[in-house]
């Protein structure tokens, strides 16, 4: 048995997808024993043909994950917990991991193919470019699950960049009238992107003048990222990048002139 395999694995899905798994979370899913999974928000047919036990965690509490998984780690088996997206974003394993550190049960994470990346391929867009924006904000909506004050979405909006809002396309008015007060034009381009990758994804665009409407005439609730900034725009942006110009000079090309 590798000595990796004793490790309890968090292993990122992918956004939905079952291509978008890395190859050794795949790996990992076939030669598992216990899997851990998140419910819905993963996709079931990555499951089908798995040896495991599976427990889906939607209706369990922190208590009942940590049992189930460091139980069937004592027993010498392979447990995987199976988180959607990238388990680093807003995937709930820091308290999974100190709960491990407490027992003294080794863990080890296997990056996924984020829903944010998902959505941008989706969206056919570049998240970041030349003169346009270079920065990438990854946030959510304060709800009943608050968010720190410094990072209140009116004041993230005063940066004018490229945001990726998780969790919140169920309070999209409110959304939409914190990106307003944070300096963001009207006519801003908005695309929402609900279920990325999946066989039944859906995308919306927009702009803060009508996203609102479009996304409740639409019927998203829920399992969405709302995707601002004008690296969304439909028309051609004419920034370029220096990358493949040929008139200028890098490290393994010199410029043509």
């Amino acid at each position: 048995m590798r000595h990796e395999q004793r490790k309890i694995h968090f292993v990122g899905a992918g956004p939905g997808d079952i291509e978008l798994i890395t190859i050794k979370g795949r790996r990992l899913l076939d030669e598992a024993d216990c899997i851990v999974y998140a419910g819905s928000l993963v996709n079931v047919k990555l499951l089908s043909n798995c040896k495991a036990d599976l427990y889906d965690s939607a209706g369990m509490n922190l208590d009942e994950i940590i049992d189930v998984m460091s139980s069937a780690w004592k027993r010498g088996e392979r447990v995987v917990r199976l988180h959607t997206g990238d388990p680093a974003f807003f995937g709930a394993i820091k308290e999974q991991m100190q709960r491990l550190d407490e027992l003294d049960i080794p863990y080890a994470v296997v990056p996924g193919v984020s829903a944010a990346s998902g959505a941008a391929a989706a969206l056919l867009a570049e998240l970041t470019l030349p003169e346009v924006a270079q920065t990438v904000i990854i946030t959510r909506q304060g709800g009943r699950t608050p968010v720190p004050e410094r990072e209140r979405m009116r004041l993230l909006a005063g940066h004018q960049t490229t945001m990726l809002i998780f969790l919140s396309v169920g309070m999209i008015d409110t959304v939409v009238a914190e990106l307003l007060a944070g300096g963001y034009r009207p006519g801003t381009p908005v695309a929402v992107v609900e279920k990325a990758t999946w066989d039944c994804e859906k995308i919306v665009r927009g702009t803060l003048e009508d996203i609102g409407h479009l996304v409740n005439e639409a019927g998203i609730k829920k399992t969405a990222i709302i995707c601002v900034g004008e690296v969304f725009a439909d028309t051609h942006l004419a920034a370029v990048s220096k990358l493949y110009d040929k008139n200028f000079s890098h490290g393994t090309r010199q410029a043509l002139t």
